[in-house]
């Protein structure tokens, strides 16, 4: 009699055990957040700019610089918080995320509104490195990429929701609201992270920087880096002209570009929760099939600039597949590193961020040349650049220890 019952309690432990931990969905509340502050920008640029008596250009390096904050200020934070527990650490972060929201909401000079997005981009470079490296270790080795994915589509849904809601704020409250309600909801998410998250303050002291260096020395890392520089610097780059490209050749009105713009953040996130969940399994198939499938994606959509349902369909798609790998990436990168994890997380976002600035510097410095169609080409070329880097680790992949 006892034999049935021992069945019937096994199935509900090997369910909870293929469950991932509170703490990682309230990670993906924070990177929701971050990819939120980051791009909102875009959607109240002119509201900005006519408030603070600035061209829009000029306003424009509001995205600029935190991009560079980011790029700089993720591996920099992540040095500087080593010796902390994981858990204060990503309370700092948020501290200084308010912080600055607070100076950017109450600024009048536009200079000391640049100086606080750098600053703001900092502590959500740290953030989001940390959280990475929380969600790994929470989920185990088992469900690490899952993980990532759950991260990885918080940041999918802020570019989905985060951002319209915000610019949606702007229009209601002014600018100025919508920076409040940021600074609002972080404050929240500090609470939910303060209970959440373990406590690790018996690690605290066991890593050193000298030991992060000496974990860089992975040339699994460097790939896995390199393949993230790619990624977000072909499908980014490509994405960031998908505008002008619908409106200008394939003669869709501009109260339709968001509808586009919105399929392909709702595929982006629905790609990044199956990229999360397949990379577990085989997180070399995902980090191969995802570049190819989107290069051949881009190559379409600039040949085919002419036929205005094809080009969204398309458009959507691309966001199913473009950005779909990066948690499995992230996953990888924290693995290589190591006793480094931190600071491969950390290097992740700079990867991410150096890959956008680069690979839009380059289609924006060619746009007279190519047209709006040459962003997709352009863009095709350097997300396929990224086979080199993930065939290699597929190729070369460590066997998991015993």
């Amino acid at each position: 009699m006892t034999e049935p019952t021992t069945v019937r309690e096994a199935t509900p432990r090997a369910a909870r055990a293929q469950r991932l931990p509170i703490v990682v969905p309230v990670l993906a509340v924070g990177t929701f957040l971050m990819i939120t502050t980051e791009f909102v920008v875009a959607g109240i640029l002119p509201e900005v700019a006519a408030d603070l008596h600035v061209t829009l250009g000029r306003a424009g390096l509001l995205i600029t610089v935190f991009a560079i904050g980011m790029i700089i200020g993720s591996p920099l934070v992540t040095l500087l918080t080593i010796g902390l527990p994981k858990r204060l650490a990503l309370l700092l972060a948020l501290a200084l995320f308010v912080a600055g929201h607070v100076v950017v909401a109450l600024a009048e000079d536009f200079t000391v509104l640049l100086l606080a997005r750098f600053v703001t981009a900092f502590a959500t470079g740290a953030f989001w490195s940390v959280a990475s490296v929380v969600a790994a270790r929470a989920a185990g080795p088992r469900l690490g990429s899952r993980a990532q994915g759950v991260v990885g589509a918080g940041g999918s849904l802020g570019t989905v929701l985060g951002v319209p809601l915000g610019a949606f704020l702007a229009q209601t409250v002014g600018w100025r609201g919508t920076f409040w309600a940021i600074a609002a909801a972080a404050v929240v998410l500090a609470v939910l992270v303060a209970r959440s998250v373990p406590n690790d303050t018996a690690s605290r002291g066991r890593t050193t920087i000298r030991s992060e260096f000496t974990g860089l020395r992975s040339g699994r890392l460097w790939l896995t880096l390199l393949a993230c520089v790619t990624t977000s610097g072909g499908v980014v780059s490509a994405y960031s002209y998908i505008a002008p490209l619908l409106t200008e050749r394939a003669g869709v009105a501009t109260t339709v570009v968001p509808v586009v713009l919105t399929a392909f953040g709702v595929g982006s996130f629905v790609g990044t929760l199956l990229g999360g969940r397949l990379g577990d399994a085989r997180p070399g198939l995902v980090t191969i099939v995802t570049p190819a499938a989107s290069a051949i994606l881009l190559l379409a959509i600039g040949a085919v600039t002419d036929q205005a349902v094809l080009t969204g369909v398309l458009v959507a798609v691309l966001g199913l597949f473009g950005l779909s790998a990066n948690g499995v990436l992230i996953h990888t990168a924290v693995q290589a590193a190591g006793t480094a994890a931190p600071l491969g997380s950390a290097l992740t976002v700079s990867a991410f961020n150096l890959g956008t600035a680069v690979g839009t510097a380059i289609v924006g410095g060619l746009l007279d040349v190519t047209g709006v169609a040459g962003p997709a080409r352009i863009g095709a070329v350097i997300v396929a650049l990224t086979l080199v880097p993930v065939v290699l680790l597929t190729t070369t992949r460590r066997r998991p220890p015993a």
